[in-house]
């Protein structure tokens, strides 16, 4: 599409590196790309690209990044990706929307958003919901990756969580709502340490505790908002713990989703950094060559 129709479109915007290859020889509309993730590392958890062949397809994203910091526009979801590029671009903060109101927690389910990964936890959130039992429902929302599918259906088919996989994003975002918490279990992952982990904005913007491994953004997030519980990484006894800990109080259940939403009003609501976006593309718009 982009190769036959590129020069129809008034701008281009990409989020995925790999779409670079398909931009060459675009010359009458600007291209943006949007980079939203430690490009080069992310490649070391791709499952797909053999082990052996890793480095050298890090090495080659590498490459990519240099060309595109002189033939592209760039807009970064945070600032720590700017390193990787000479063309610095823009930042636009990764965020969500955030309800005015939130829903009343109850003492019924835990929830984790996103894909369902191995990297991810997918894994400790089995592990975690066995440990559990009957006393707490997890749900796992979103699409499940092949290499966990079966290990989750089992799980699923013996009552030990829900899987719901993939949820169209404005529903699943709703069935976050008066849970006791939300869970990220990442891994500690070259990807992970440097980026704002996504469900954690979304948990806190649904009032929501949050209770994450100790990845550095993560603890930076949690330790201003005061809005969650840090727990080791691959412990899926501690999530239990700790979930079961919030589930007896109330109060601090309360207090920790009220924080969260608080700190997400302020920092995070994409009804004040959505302008900045669209002045950013405004800008490319009027000054493409700059």
């Amino acid at each position: 599409l982009l190769k036959s129709c590129g020069n129809d479109f008034d701008l281009i915007l990409i989020h995925d590196p790999e779409l670079l290859l398909a931009i060459r020889g675009i010359q009458t509309a600007p291209v943006i790309w949007d980079v939203h993730e430690d490009t080069a590392a992310a490649v070391s958890m791709k499952a797909w690209i053999p082990a052996f062949a890793r480095p050298l397809a890090a090495g080659l994203v590498t490459l990519a990044e240099r060309w595109a910091s002189s033939h592209v526009h760039l807009i970064f979801a945070e600032a720590s990706y700017q390193a990787r590029f000479k063309n610095l671009g823009v930042v636009v903060p990764n965020t969500t929307w955030v309800p005015e109101t939130i829903s009343e927690s109850a003492a019924e389910r835990v929830v984790y958003l996103g894909a369902v990964t191995q990297q991810r936890g997918a894994l400790d959130l089995i592990a975690m919901a066995r440990t559990l039992g009957r006393q707490v429902r997890v749900e796992l929302i979103g699409p499940i990756h092949p290499s966990v599918a079966e290990q989750v259906r089992q799980a699923h088919d013996a009552g030990e969580l829900i899987a719901h996989g993939f949820v169209p994003n404005d529903q699943a975002l709703g069935m976050l709502d008066g849970a006791i918490a939300g869970v990220c279990l990442l891994h500690d992952e070259p990807n992970y340490r440097h980026s704002q982990p996504t469900k954690i904005i979304e948990y806190m913007a649904h009032g929501i505790p949050v209770i994450t491994t100790p990845l550095p953004v993560a603890i930076d997030i949690i330790d201003d908002a005061q809005c969650g519980l840090i727990v080791p990484f691959e412990n899926p006894a501690a999530a239990a713990a700790a979930i079961l800990s919030l589930k007896n109080d109330q109060t601090r259940r309360k207090e920790l989703g009220r924080a969260g939403h608080d700190a997400a009003l302020r920092s995070y609501d994409w009804t004040s950094q959505g302008p900045l976006f669209v002045q950013a593309l405004e800008r490319i718009l009027a000054h493409p060559n700059a």
